[in-house]
């Protein structure tokens, strides 16, 4: 009976993770018998509480293929520090392949502005207030994976404050 209550334990943390499938795309690959047919999954996975991965899976069927786009996803989760207003600290910039994604801090009140595949890695993240825009390509996992890239590059006060070797307070003047 408490290994029943430890597997109910573990499922309940795992349904706080929400996943979304940005891309389904059917692929083959030519072998001496003809070509195979596989489909790939670009997943997105986060609890809206700071946490976020993307993941990419390769299957000859679309739930098997989105089951390892989230197992990948879990393997690539990132922490994001977010403001009391559920914004970011400051502008980041992130790329990957041709995509790039600029980041701005937002008001409160001001919603998610972004587009397609980064709307989606931000919303996961549980950022709520925030301008994104992405350049370059349109690519949605070349700009899921420059999203992630941008939201890794965010610094908090207090991490900058003990890099510079000065106290918390001394930022602010």
């Amino acid at each position: 009976m408490a290994k029943k209550r430890k597997g109910g334990k573990a499922k309940e943390k795992e349904s706080n993770w929400q996943e979304r499938v940005v891309q389904i795309r059917r692929v083959s690959k030519v072998v001496k018998g003809g070509k195979k047919l596989s489909f790939r999954a670009i997943v997105v996975i986060g609890n809206e509480k700071g946490q976020v991965g993307v993941g990419v899976g390769k299957a000859s069927d679309v739930i098997g293929a989105v089951r390892k786009g989230v197992a990948d996803g879990k393997k690539h989760i990132i922490d994001v520090s977010l403001t009391k207003a559920n914004s970011i600290n400051h502008l980041a910039k992130g790329t990957s392949g041709g995509a790039r994604v600029i980041m701005r801090p937002a008001a409160p009140g001001t919603g998610v502005i972004a587009g397609g595949a980064v709307r989606t890695v931000l919303e996961l993240a549980g950022v709520q207030n925030i301008l994104a825009k992405q350049l370059g390509s349109n690519n949605p996992l070349n700009n899921a994976r420059a999203a992630i890239s941008a939201l890794e590059s965010l610094r908090s006060f207090s991490e900058v404050a003990r890099d510079r070797g000065v106290p918390l307070e001394h930022l602010y003047t």
